[in-house]
């Protein structure tokens, strides 16, 4: 029978294997902490999209960039700031306030900065290791922009079967 393992399971067993030693978040730039949030949302996205069936992976990337680019990051974030604890509010704004060299193509300057502020704090949280927080702050924020399905909507795709 197979055996399931947490996530901090599994990412004892990633960093040992990878030979990856502790890591203070604290130490990091918020840009650098913004870089590794960019990825774990990235990936909590995809694995919601993935998670309503399989479909075309044209259809399944739409889904994704709709809610990874950084207007809808901002709406989110700007939702739940009343939601984060000081330390939290402190990383989200250490981000925002970060002079980046880049710019994403498509947003404003005030809603890049906003969203890097949020990947920041995805950052901190996952480095921190606090998952909990992690997902409960992604949560509630998909479901302040209307983008979290409840149990009792159905999927696009079930509609009128």
């Amino acid at each position: 029978m197979e055996e399931s393992i947490t996530l901090k399971d599994f990412l004892g067993f990633y960093k040992k294997t990878m030979e990856m030693g502790p890591v203070d978040a604290g130490t990091y730039s918020p840009l650098v902490l913004a870089y590794i949030g960019d990825a774990v949302y990235e990936v909590m996205i995809r694995a919601k999209v993935i998670n309503k069936g399989s479909i075309q992976v044209n259809k399944l990337h739409k889904r994704s960039a709709e809610l990874v680019k950084a207007g809808t990051q901002a709406a989110m974030i700007r939702l739940l700031e009343e939601d984060l604890t000081e330390e939290e509010h402190a990383v989200y704004m250490r981000g925002r306030n970060a002079k980046s060299a880049t710019m994403a193509k498509h947003a404003t300057m005030v809603d890049y900065r906003t969203a890097t502020g949020f990947e920041a704090l995805v950052g901190w949280l996952f480095l921190e290791e606090r998952f909990d927080r992690l997902t409960e702050l992604v949560s509630l924020g998909l479901t302040k922009i209307g983008a979290m399905e409840t149990k009792t909507t159905p999927a696009p795709e079930q509609k009128g079967e």
